[in-house]
C-alpha cells in the first residue's frame, strides 16, 4: 500500500518509515523542520518529504495515513489549526492510524510472517538494553529485525526487517526475532494507550520504572496501570523479565502477572540474601563482572562500559536473549564487542589547552531524567577514580545541562536535581524556555552551580572554569544549539 506518515523525522517514526519501505510499500510522509540526519537517511531510501502538514498533501491520495504522536488538534493564537492537514483527513473520513498500532498490525503480527516480538520496556536504559539485546541476537546468529530509539554503533542503523532466522530456543515460537524498544509514551492524539500495548511481546524486558512524562500522566500509578497493560499482553507461555530491585515493578507485578517471571538485579555483593525468585545476578565492578543464576557462576564480562546501569542493562539483555536458546556465554562475547549507541557518553573531541599536559574531554549524552542525569555521572567519576594517574590533581567532571524534556519543562522534577548532580564538580544549566526557576532549584549546589539563558553565554561560562584535564558532559535529549561543537571550537582558541 502507500502510506503517508505525519511526524516522519522523529526516531520512532523515521525507523517505521524504514521498516514500511523495506516491506514493500509506498512511503512518502511529512514534518515541521524538515532535517538532518533523518531526512537524509529517509531521502536515501527514496521516500518523498514534505515540509510542514499542508492540505496540498491530500493530492497524494495515500491508502492510509499513519500520525505520529507529534500531531494535535491545537489551535494557534488565530484559531487556526496548528496540522491543517489531519483536519482535512478528519472531516473527509480518510483512512487514519497510529504508528504503534500500524507497526503491530501490518509487520510485528503480519499474519504471514508474524514476529517473536523482545519489547525493552522501562524508564531509563531502553535504547541501550535493547541494542545490546539486538547485538546479541545478531552475535548468535540469529538476525534478527529491531526498531531501536537511537542508533546502535554495531549495526550503524536505526531499523531493519532482520532475515527471519528461525529461534531454536526454549519457546514454543518458530518465529523471526524482533527486539523493539518499547515506549510508554502514548501512541497518538486519538489513540492515549501506550505505544509498547500494541506490540504484544513474547519477551518482554521491564528494566526500572520511575515517574516520567508529567505531560500525560498525572501520577506513577498512571504509569504503572500501562505497564500492567503490557503484561496483560504476555502469553502464557511468554516470559517477563524484571529489574527484582523496583518496588514499583513489584507493585505492577502484584496487580498480575499470566507469564513465566524472572528476576534479574540482586547484586551478591549489596545482598547476601539475594531474593528467592531473582535468577540473574553480577558480582564485581560494573566493567568486569560474573554473571550468575541463582548461586552458579555462568560466566564472567570484561567491557567498554561503565556503571552500575549498564550492569543491569546487560543482565536484562543476557536473561531475554537466553529466553530464546541464547547461551550465556553466547552473550558474553557479544557483549564483550558491544559498542554502545550514539549520544551514550559518547566522545566527541578532545582538546588540548596551550601548555597543559592534559586534554580536555567533551562528551554527549541524552540522559535528561534526574535518575538518568545521577547514574551517568556515577558512573564517569567511577570509571576516573579508578582510571591511572594522569597528572597531579583529581579529574574534574563538568556537566553541561539542557532541560528540554516535557517533563523537565514542567519543572516536576527540579528539586531532584541537586542530588542527581553531586558527582559533578561543576553544573551549568540551560535556562531557555523555562517554567521555574534553575537558579533557585540548583541553589543547594552553591557555587558549584551556574545558569546562563541562552547557549553562548552557557559556552563563555564554561570557559570561564574549565582547566586541563577537565571531563565535559554534555546532557541534553535534543541538539543543545550544538554546544558540543562550540566548546570544541573555544576550547582550540583558548
Amino acid at each position: 500500500m502507500h502510506i503517508h506518515i505525519l511526524g516522519i523525522c522523529g526516531t520512532f517514526m523515521g525507523g517505521l518509515a524504514a521498516l514500511a519501505k523495506e516491506s514493500g510499500h509506498r512511503v512518502t510522509g511529512c514534518d515541521a523542520g524538515v532535517y538532518p540526519p533523518m531526512s537524509e537517511q529517509l531521502t536515501s531510501l527514496g521516500i518523498e518529504l514534505v515540509e510542514g502538514y499542508g492540505l496540498e498533501q491530500l493530492a497524494l491520495n495515500p491508502d492510509l495515513f499513519v500520525v505520529g504522536n507529534v500531531v494535535s488538534r491545537s489551535r494557534d493564537s488565530q484559531g487556526q489549526p496548528k496540522y491543517p492537514l489531519i483536519e482535512a483527513i478528519l472531516d473527509q473520513g480518510l483512512p487514519y492510524i497510529s504508528g504503534p498500532q500500524w507497526l503491530g498490525e501490518h509487520l510485528l503480527h503480519n499474519p504471514q510472517n508474524p514476529y517473536h516480538v523482545l519489547a525493552v520496556a522501562g524508564t531509563h536504559g531502553k535504547t541501550t538494553t535493547s541494542s545490546m539485546l539486538a547485538w546479541i541476537l545478531e552475535h548468535a546468529g540469529l538476525e534478527p529485525g529491531f526498531l531501536i530509539g537511537g542508533v546502535p554503533l554495531n549495526f550503524k542503523t536505526s531499523a531493519r526487517l532482520g532475515r527471519g532466522a528461525k529461534t531454536q530456543g526454549s519457546t514454543s515460537s518458530s518465529r523471526p526475532l524482533f527486539v523493539i524498544e518499547a515506549d510508554e509514551y502514548d501512541s497518538a492524539f486519538f489513540d492515549k494507550r501506550s505505544k509498547f500495548v500494541h506490540y504484544r511481546p513474547r519477551t518482554a524486558v521491564l528494566n526500572n520504572l520511575e515517574f516520567d512524562h508529567a505531560d500525560i500522566f498525572d501520577s506513577l500509578a498512571d504509569i504503572q496501570r500501562q505497564f500492567h497493560h503490557l503484561l496483560r499482553t504476555v502469553p502464557s507461555n511468554g516470559r517477563v523479565i524484571y529489574n527484582a530491585r523496583e518496588a514499583s515493578l513489584a507493585q505492577v507485578l502484584q496487580m498480575g502477572c499470566w507469564s513465566e517471571r524472572e528476576g534479574f538485579g540482586a547484586s551478591l555483593d549489596a545482598h547476601n540474601d539475594a531474593q528467592a525468585d531473582t535468577n540473574w545476578s553480577a558480582r564485581g565492578p560494573a566493567n568486569s563482572f560474573d554473571v550468575l543464576m541463582g548461586q552458579r557462576v555462568l560466566g564472567h564480562l570484561t567491557w567498554q562500559l561503565s556503571g552500575e546501569h549498564n550492569q543491569m542493562n546487560a543482565l536484562a539483555a543476557i536473561a531475554a536473549a537466553n529466553h530464546v536458546g541464547v547461551s550465556v556465554a553466547q552473550s558474553i562475547e557479544a557483549l564483550s564487542r558491544f559498542n554502545n549507541v550514539k549520544r551514550r557518553m559518547e566522545l566527541i573531541g578532545e582538546v588540548s589547552l596551550k601548555g597543559a599536559p592534559q586534554g580536555v574531554r567533551v562528551y554527549d549524552d541524552f540522559a535528561h531524567h534526574p535518575t538518568a542525569i545521577k547514574t551517568t555521572l556515577e558512573g564517569l567519576r567511577h570509571q576516573l577514580d579508578h582510571a591511572p594517574k594522569n597528572g597531579p590533581h583529581k579529574p574534574r567532571i563538568l556537566c553541561v545541562f539542557e532541560p528540554r524534556s516535557n517533563t523537565m519543562k514542567l519543572g516536576s522534577m527540579s528539586s531532584l536535581l541537586p542530588d542527581s548532580l553531586g558527582q559533578s564538580d561543576l553544573s551549568f544549566c540551560l535556562t531557555k524556555g523555562l517554567d521555574w526557576d534553575a537558579k533557585d532549584a540548583l541553589s543547594p549546589l552553591g557555587d558549584k552551580a551556574y545558569c546562563a539563558p541562552s547557549v553562548p553565554d552557557l559556552v563563555n561560562l564554561v570557559m570561564e572554569h574549565v582547566q586541563a584535564g577537565d571531563h565535559i558532559v554534555c546532557m541534553s535529549n535534543g541538539g543543545f544549539g550544538g554546544i558540543h561543537h562550540l566548546l570544541l571550537d573555544a576550547l582550540k582558541k583558548a
